[in-house]
């Protein structure tokens, strides 16, 4: 593998792009403290040699302190620039991560399945889940570097000696590393196996520690069921990361037998000159600490530290441009401005998503500006596809989407969006105060106030309350009160100048008498609008200029409620049936399109 293709030189290379100073600073003191051990032995040699010969001892007992005092103060130093670097390097590649993610204007990046395990990996990295944090590796790495750096720079002080001393020696210990080189624990860690089990242990952690969950977890006894998930996948994932590190018998005795015969050869050859008189004391004082230092080559270089470390890293670097791509939708360069006039259409869409069948089949269909639609149909139909397709995160595989004659993709995609407002069935929950989640981007009060209003949500809490029991006079809400303020945050984007409003199931965790009442004031408050609306109660759908029924990523009937009746098909039933579930359950929830066909 090309050296620039290495996790170990990405890791080295994202250093100086995190904090270019600090990174250097690190480098430094690493080379130095890497030399020391090797200038030190130098440093005795002349020491004793000075004692041999009865000379001056002021100029090596200097050298001597100097490196020893150096070698003492220099790692605690290193110890604090490494611990500040890894910190600011976690937060480049946080940043880099959290770019990678809301960057592209599409969002198949998010949810394409051979980007997951590689998210999975990034997005944790420095919690300590599964290795320590990056401020605290960064000591390790450089313990394990300093160590290799002094074996070689140990090494090369015994070319004093004997061309062939130092060849045989680090030879011998970087041979131990290609003998041992299946203990590498990111050679196995690095698996699709290990990432499945990662991302396993990644989701039962988080049903444990997130409150959404706690209430069924308690309710149907799964606390145990959860611990148990937890610890058989945090298990096997260690069991997968640490199963490379078992040195394996045949290799381990290898190495054993190269460098006792390596170092036997050369300390003989040490021993033999200094009893013949060619080598005096200081000299073999020099040379014997440098073949003994030569030995730190074994327990330096690519440690699992460093590939615990780069590994993520890697990840992180990888996404970037996979998701860029991935999420990459062509930014058409027309403006949006009062759009749409005359209508949108869907002209023969098609459209999958990653590795799925078509959820869309030759989809047509013509929408006039400022009308209501309804689509109604199972799940799996198209439906939320549709609202996804027409606030373009994602583009058509086949056919096109037009508005006003013109092809949405020729379109400049902010500001389409400018004009699109939407409530998705998992809209979005800010731990933020009420005015933040009705106007994230900023309205005057009297807006938000406006909104709230219209949405039925006028007297949930003040506008600078946090909507989160964990902050200080905070409040949480219903799922009812919830869908109020998601409601209303399109409210008040409408009369900011939205001019499509978009609700998937807007009023889903609303009774039906809540449900009547917002939705009047839906369409008094969308009135001049294109509003489409998915929905799974007749009750709501009925009030649309027009009503359409998916399946199968296809219209199969279209038109007023009226018109639907009289026709006598799919939606006369389903409206019917409805009717009755109502009348004979009172059932305030009605019924899914599932349970009536």
């Amino acid at each position: 593998m090309p050296l620039k293709e290495r996790n170990e030189w990405k890791l080295a290379s994202v250093l100086p792009r995190a904090d270019a100073p600090l990174a250097t600073l690190w480098y430094v003191i690493l080379l130095s403290r890497g030399v020391l051990p090797a200038l030190f032995a130098i440093a005795m040699g002349a020491l004793v040699s000075a004692i041999q010969h009865a000379e001056s001892l002021t100029g090596p007992l200097v050298a001597v302190g100097v490196i020893f005092v150096l070698l003492q103060i220099l790692n605690p130093i290193h110890q604090a620039v490494g611990a500040n670097l890894g910190d600011r390097t976690a937060a480049w590649l946080y940043d880099q991560m959290t770019e990678a993610c809301v960057g592209p204007p599409g969002m198949g990046h998010l949810e394409d399945p051979k980007l997951t395990s590689d998210l999975v990996v990034a997005r944790d990295f420095d919690l300590g889940m599964t290795g320590p944090p990056l401020s605290l590796s960064m000591d390790f790495i450089a313990g394990e570097v300093v160590q290799l750096i002094g074996g070689v720079a140990s090494a090369v002080v015994l070319f004093a000696y004997a061309w062939w001393a130092p060849i045989l020696l680090a030879g011998a210990w970087f041979g131990t590393h290609w003998l041992l080189r299946e203990s590498a624990v990111w050679r196995d860690r690095n698996t699709d196996e290990v990432r499945a089990a990662q991302r396993d242990s990644d989701y039962a952690y988080r049903l444990a520690v997130d409150p959404p969950a706690a209430k069924e977890l308690r309710t149907f006894g799964l606390a145990d069921w959860t611990l148990d998930r937890f610890i058989t996948r945090r298990k096997r994932l260690h069991e997968l990361q640490y199963a490379a590190t078992r040195l394996r018998e045949r290799p381990l005795t290898w190495s054993v037998l190269l460098v006792v015969a390596a170092n036997l050869i050369v300390f003989w050859s040490l021993a033999s000159s200094a009893a013949s008189g060619s080598l005096d004391l200081g000299r073999l004082v020099t040379f014997a600490q440098s073949a003994v230092g030569a030995s730190m080559i074994a327990f330096g270089g690519l440690s699992w530290v460093v590939d615990g470390a780069a590994a993520p890293v890697a990840a992180v670097l990888r996404l970037r441009p996979a998701m860029r791509a991935r999420g990459a939708l062509a930014s058409g360069s027309r403006t949006a401005t009062g759009m749409p006039e005359q209508e949108i259409r869907f002209r023969d869409v098609s459209f999958a998503y990653p590795g799925g069948a078509n959820v869309l089949d030759g989809f047509d269909i013509t929408i006039p500006a400022g009308s209501s639609l309804a689509i109604v149909g199972p799940n799996g139909a198209g439906k939320t596809t549709l609202a996804k397709l027409l606030c373009r995160l994602y583009d058509p595989q086949a056919g096109a989407i037009l508005v006003d004659g013109i092809d949405l993709r020729e379109l400049d995609v902010e500001r389409w969006r400018a004009r699109v407002t939407a409530v998705f069935q998992d809209f979005i929950r800010f731990e933020l105060p009420l005015r933040d989640n009705v106007a994230p981007q900023g309205a005057p009060d009297d807006v938000v106030r406006h909104a709230l209003d219209e949405a039925g949500a006028a007297g949930l809490a003040e506008l600078d309350t946090v909507l989160a029991r964990g902050y200080p006079n905070g409040t949480d809400l219903s799922g009812g009160q919830w869908q109020r303020v998601a409601l209303a945050r399109a409210l008040c984007a409408i009369q900011l100048g939205a001019g499509l409003v978009l609700l998937d199931e807007p009023t889903a965790q609303l009774d039906v008498r809540g449900e009547a009442e917002i939705f009047d004031r839906i369409l008094a408050a969308t009135r001049g609008c294109t509003t489409i609306l998915i929905s799974h109660r007749f009750s709501t759908v009925r009030h649309a200029d027009r009503i359409c029924v998916l399946e199968h990523g296809r219209v199969v009937e279209l038109g007023s409620h009226a018109e639907l009746m009289a026709l006598g098909g799919r939606y006369h039933t389903m409206f019917d049936l409805q009717a009755q579930r109502f009348s004979a359950t009172e059932d305030e929830e009605g019924a899914t399109y599932e349970v009536l066909a």
